[in-house]
């Protein structure tokens, strides 16, 4: 570790710079020999750090979903050559290129920020070996000397002998104590913020071996962070908890904010969105017309929390545009002309009468009434028949019987046949 530290040492200057820009301030308010001036200067260097990294961030966030979007054409062109190995690779940078992907960018911040860590291991093993380094001349190196965290000194590791230990003015009890806490707390944030990520924003649409690599860092890295952390002193421990505990904040707003699509994460957050806009009638936030504008321009290609949050906004009367913005939809114009009646203004919507469909006819209908002409009620052809007429009591009990429709009812001429002579041979059926 201390031959890796010695090629950054280029950046110990800065680095060391910026952790005495900071003590200043915090010493004046703590004192400048407490460990509080000094853990919170190694605490706001990370952050001053992790803040000038967020465009790096933000180009892996989009290289990352960029993977995952071309996971399904990966595995094609693994199975297409699996034979040919020196073909596949030259269609997976033929690839990378088309979409403008790069696969080392999912790692730019962690490259990044290993300059800074090595450089800060690298001031405070000098603090540790009583040696000045950058900027850090003999009255800093004492007062870094004599800052504790808990009982631990800054420059301690797990690993130091009690010799070292008490050189430094603590004992090996409160330094084991410290140093264990922050590691399993250093590994546990990073299994979390890893679970996170494979559980929560992850395409649970599409199942590559991208996804299984994932999930074996889950597992990999807190084993990685345990091992290595034990060599680490404690100002580097509180470094690298800090940075942790920021990318896993950092990574919460992203999930919550700006998901993957197709995850689950996706569909809390259209879930959150249709809410508030069925509530509203409108978005504002920038963030959710870039969303909203995104689902619209998939058109068909949308997965199912996608349409239902279109389907959710359709069914309220909203619509969503291409420019992300969602208005009235066109549908509720006759409830609102419904409502405006009701409260006493009309319009021509409201007051226009309804064209009234005919009542269809059943066939026995439509075969007795063929003379009838059109207009007549029943009541009329009623009101017309003779008053003499027989009663029906007097008629033939066969013409009391009531038939079926189109039984006879009509005559030969109706029938279509001929009025005397000799019926018409039927032509012969064709083949």
């Amino acid at each position: 570790m201390d031959t890796i530290a010695s090629l950054f040492s280029f950046i110990t200057w800065p680095v060391s710079w910026v952790i005495v820009q900071f003590h200043k301030v915090y010493g004046a308010i703590f004192g400048p020999d407490t460990g509080w001036a000094w853990g919170l200067s190694i605490v706001s260097l990370v952050i001053l750090i992790r803040i000038c990294l967020i465009p790096l961030f933000v180009k892996q966030i989009k290289a990352t979903r960029a993977m995952q979007t071309l996971q399904p054409e990966m595995k094609k062109i693994q199975e297409r050559y699996k034979n040919d190995k020196q073909r596949q690779s030259e269609e997976m940078m033929k690839l990378y290129k088309e979409s403008g992907t790069n696969p080392l960018s999912s790692c730019l911040p962690i490259l990044a920020q290993s300059p800074f860590f090595f450089a800060l291991y690298h001031v405070l093993n000098g603090i540790a070996s009583g040696h000045t380094i950058g900027v850090i001349n003999d009255p800093l190196l004492a007062s870094a000397r004599q800052a504790h965290i808990f009982g631990a000194p800054l420059a301690a590791k797990f690993k130091d002998g009690a010799d070292t230990i008490h050189a430094l003015g603590a004992s090996v009890t409160d330094v084991r104590i410290v140093t264990v806490i922050m590691i399993v707390m250093m590994s546990a944030s990073q299994f979390y913020t890893q679970r996170q990520l494979m559980t929560k924003n992850v395409d649970t649409t599409v199942k590559t071996p991208f996804m299984q690599q994932q999930k074996m860092l889950m597992y990999v890295f807190p084993i990685m962070f345990a091992v290595f952390g034990i060599n680490f002193p404690v100002g580097v421990l509180i470094y690298w908890l800090t940075t942790n505990v920021w990318t896993m904040g950092q990574q919460m707003y992203v999930i919550h904010n700006n998901p993957t699509p197709g995850s689950k994460a996706q569909a809390a957050y259209l879930e959150r969105l249709t809410k508030h806009v069925t509530h509203h009638g409108k978005i504002s936030r920038r963030s959710e017309k870039t969303i909203v504008k995104a689902i619209v321009a998939k058109g068909r290609d949308r997965n199912e929390f996608e349409r239902k949050f279109i389907n959710s906004l359709s069914k309220a009367g909203l619509a969503a545009q291409a420019d992300g913005t969602v208005t009235k939809s066109v549908a509720q114009a006759p409830a609102q002309t419904e409502d405006a009646a009701a409260d006493g203004t009309t319009t021509a919507t409201a007051t226009a009468p309804r064209r009234q469909q005919p009542k269809r006819q059943s066939k026995s209908q439509r075969q007795s009434g063929g003379t009838r002409q059109a207009g007549d009620s029943p009541s009329l052809e009623k009101s017309d028949e003779p008053r003499d007429a027989e009663p029906q009591d007097a008629k033939p009990a066969a013409a009391q019987q009531p038939q079926k429709p189109g039984s006879g009812t009509r005559s030969k001429a109706q029938s279509g046949q001929r009025k005397g002579g000799p019926q018409r041979p039927k032509s012969p059926s064709k083949k």
